[in-house]
């Protein structure tokens, strides 16, 4: 996200604020949203396994899922705020 955020802000020229923080983020969301679910769904199988309780893979998965949500919320709604308040990416100069 970090380097999309420089990227629109070095190629294309624009300036660094809410707007360009916004449009990184809309367009990083389908990427991220498809890579989320193509583990979410290769963890199924193991998460079927959660039935039996004397396994670990189903415990695993539902820790590995969990953790899997918690990144795309941070990398989809808190990392631009955070990046918004503390980065600032200077447009360069060649």
């Amino acid at each position: 996200m970090i380097s999309h955020y420089e990227e629109l802000n070095s190629s294309e020229g624009r300036t660094w604020n809410v707007e360009t923080a916004f449009q990184g983020a809309q367009e990083r969301l389908l990427p991220i949203l498809m890579t989320a679910l193509v583990v979410a769904l290769g963890l199924l199988p193991l998460l079927s396994a959660a039935k039996r309780p004397v396994e670990i893979e189903g415990p695993m998965a539902v820790v590995i899922l969990g953790g899997l949500v918690t990144s795309t919320v941070l990398n989809l709604l808190v990392l631009p705020v955070l990046a918004l308040r503390f980065a600032n990416f200077a447009p360069r100069t060649s």
